[in-house]
């Protein structure tokens, strides 16, 4: 019997990639069906190959993405730890705290504001949470002099899609400015939690067939049109994402092989009052993964503009940086300042935003759940 191999430059499993990363948007009762459509390839193709990756570790998750950002308040947290307590506090929100998401050690090429800001987070606190009181926690547990809170205004790129971003030109981007994501937080029914529950959890590797969300909603106790008819109105409401296979981009694959090398956040100060102007302008770029307008604050000289890009060569990432910088000159938008910041050991995983969850775990943590609530 011949094997089937996991690695992600293997011709068909590129193609599978290339569509399954980030092109499947919404809710769909047969996902991987569309997959097989749009990479043309049988679907018993695509689901051995998704099944034999994941397996592999070459692809880390499959699940049906939320809009988190809709679902419970997040923000992107800069903390500022001593440097000998910087792996054990990476250590403890990685693998101690489901709220935390994102987990990344930064830094910069030279001694910047913010540049002491070593461990950064996103992080979602569940509806009826504080996420002030969160952080405040947080940083009594992993040692944190002080720590920056940056929610995010606006969105203007949110994709992964590192398989089609492979060799792609500095300066390449969309002919209109990109599109703006509000982060309105929404209120569902206890219905529409119970079937979210269900709906967002990673998929195991026997779990990969057709029509996925039957046994979904014998688990979450509900027949399947009702699962159906209530994610079709999710996904309606912008609750949802994408249904995705996120690849482990961060560490080498069993082989040595690496998606991405360098992860780089880049900072932009422009004037204010043009934020979403900017934001649009800089969400054209094929090359980012995320684009949001951030205050940074006086800590990382106000920056209101982020994004991350990813690549295997530094040179590479900087071109695209270049290729933006000019761009925004191009357009009339000054930038007043700007900074990259550099990611090294990483660990990601998706943030719990279900409130059951939040005061299941305080009370595991000995926390009185009472102690945490927003006011």
């Amino acid at each position: 019997m011949q094997l089937v191999t996991a690695d992600i430059s293997d011709p068909i499993n590129a193609r599978i990639l290339s569509v399954s990363e980030d092109r499947i948007a919404g809710f769909l009762e047969d996902p991987f069906a569309e997959i097989a459509r749009l990479s043309d390839l049988p679907m018993e193709t695509v689901i051995e190959r998704l099944r034999g990756m994941l397996e592999a570790g070459v692809v880390r998750r499959i699940r049906q993405t939320l809009m988190a950002t809709n679902l419970a308040p997040g923000a992107l947290v800069a903390w500022n730890v001593p440097v000998d307590r910087l792996d054990e506090g990476f250590d403890y929100l990685a693998k101690r705290d489901p709220f935390s998401g994102h987990v990344v050690i930064r830094s910069t090429d030279a001694d910047t504001p913010g540049s002491v800001y070593r461990l950064w987070t996103t992080l979602k606190v569940p509806q009826r949470f504080s996420m002030h009181a969160h952080c405040e926690m947080l940083a009594s547990r992993i040692g944190a002099t002080a720590f920056r809170i940056m929610p995010a205004k606006c969105l203007f790129v949110l994709g992964v899609g590192h398989i089609r971003r492979k060799g792609m030109e500095p300066g390449s981007r969309t002919d209109e400015p990109s599109g703006v994501l509000d982060t309105n937080i929404a209120t569902l029914s206890p219905l529409e939690w119970q079937v979210l529950a269900s709906l967002k959890r990673e998929f195991e590797s026997g779990e990969l067939t057709s029509e996925p969300w039957r046994a979904r909603a014998d688990e979450a106790g509900v027949s399947y049109e009702e699962f159906l008819a209530v994610a079709r109105a999710l996904a309606e409401r912008g609750v949802l994402g994408r249904f995705s296979t996120f690849l482990e981009h961060v560490k080498p694959s069993a082989s040595g092989a690496r998606v991405t090398r360098y992860n780089a956040l880049f900072h932009w100060r422009v004037p204010l009052g043009r934020e979403i102007e900017a934001g649009r302008e800089v969400g054209r770029h094929h090359i980012l993964t995320h684009a949001y307008w951030r205050e940074g604050g006086p800590e990382f000289a106000n920056v209101n503009i982020m994004a991350v890009a990813h690549g295997t060569e530094k040179d590479s990432v900087l071109a695209h940086k270049a290729a933006i910088d000019e761009h925004l000159a191009s357009v009339g938008i000054p930038v007043t300042y700007t900074n990259v910041f550099w990611g090294g050991r990483s660990e990601i995983k998706p943030s719990e935003i279900m409130p059951q969850a939040y005061e299941a775990w305080c009370r595991a943590e000995g926390i009185d759940p009472a102690t945490m609530r927003a006011t």
